[in-house]
């Protein structure tokens, strides 16, 4: 299969384009520079270098493809993500870029459109498990997601494949992200928020860029990529502490955490138990790192970081 990445170099990128190469796909990806696109080649991947919102530009780069997979996003540093204008690149990324790679693979003969997606719409739901038809809301800084799977509904619409792939939280040992929490988590200031009932749902890169591969066999439609064991947030830091050999981690009340990390710690505290059935049973999927008890002890071997340091 002929296969156009957008986002070839970020987190899930890097991952997903060599999985594609590795087997056997032909895959071209969108690089920002002629740096980026070296980084390309050494993934196995054809660098296509040009601007993601020119729609021209985009409609000649996806032109002979059979799939376009937008993954690209620019989610802010977690000491930024309390500000919301930090989050006006991956707004950007997610609405006007969705919608020029949407009309530029509808003007060309693509059939497959991939979109990268999250779990945190998800309403709160307790202990229960949440599938693909549970209800969603979109507060900023997520409402750019929800316009990402409109546009991709906009795809399918006309005949297309469009599917969406909502992830939970990413990790790994290369993650900007994870390498952040870990930072943090070390000197014991990630804290768990509230009582940590509240279930967190996780995936690790590898298995995220594996699940995104297996989509391009799947129905059009909405996928949650998640592991096979969700856990409440005391549990998830138990198991990151523990891998690690780190001292466990200090509680913080909800109101404290609302002063401490502003309006975005009303989405980390939801509690989304989210199930991974739906695409486990279409595409024979299932995730490497079972759940983050594994995810966070491969981390840490990466990391080379001694359970008893």
């Amino acid at each position: 299969m002929r296969v156009f990445v957008a986002g070839g170099t970020g987190t899930l990128g890097r991952p997903t384009v060599r999985l594609l190469a590795a087997a056997g796909h032909e895959v071209r990806a969108l690089a920002r520079t002629p740096e980026r696109g070296a980084l390309l080649r050494e993934l196995g991947a054809e660098p296509v270098v040009a601007d993601l919102f020119d729609l021209q530009a985009m409609t000649a780069a996806v032109a002979g493809a059979d799939a376009v997979l937008h993954l690209a996003t620019r989610i802010p540093p977690l000491a930024r993500m309390r500000r919301l204008a930090a989050w006006r690149d991956n707004d950007r990324l997610r609405c006007q870029g969705t919608s020029v790679l949407v009309n530029a693979a509808l003007a060309g003969d693509v059939k497959i459109y991939v979109q990268e997606s999250i779990t945190f719409l998800y309403r709160a739901r307790g202990e229960q498990r949440i599938s693909e038809s549970a209800p969603i809301d979109a507060p900023r800084p997520l409402a750019s997601a929800r316009d990402a799977e409109r546009e991709t509904a906009r795809f399918t619409a006309r005949g297309r494949q469009g599917i969406v792939l909502r992830f939970g939280g990413f990790y790994s040992a290369e993650a900007p992200s994870t390498l952040a929490v870990l930072a943090l988590a070390r000197r014991r200031l990630f804290p768990i928020i509230g009582a940590g009932d509240h279930y967190v749902s996780s995936i690790h890169v590898d298995d995220a860029a594996a699940a995104t591969v297996a989509a391009l066999a799947v129905p059009a439609g909405i996928y949650n990529v998640v592991d096979d064991e969700p856990l409440p947030m005391r549990e998830w830091m138990r198991a990151l502490t523990d891998a690690c050999g780190f001292k466990p981690a200090f509680r913080i009340p909800l109101p404290l955490a609302r002063l401490v990390f502003g309006g975005t710690v009303e989405l980390l505290a939801r509690s989304q138990r989210v199930d991974n059935t739906k695409l486990k049973a279409a595409s024979g999927w299932a995730p490497q790192h079972p759940s983050v008890r594994q995810g966070w002890r491969a981390v840490a071997a990466a990391r080379k970081m001694a359970k008893s340091s």
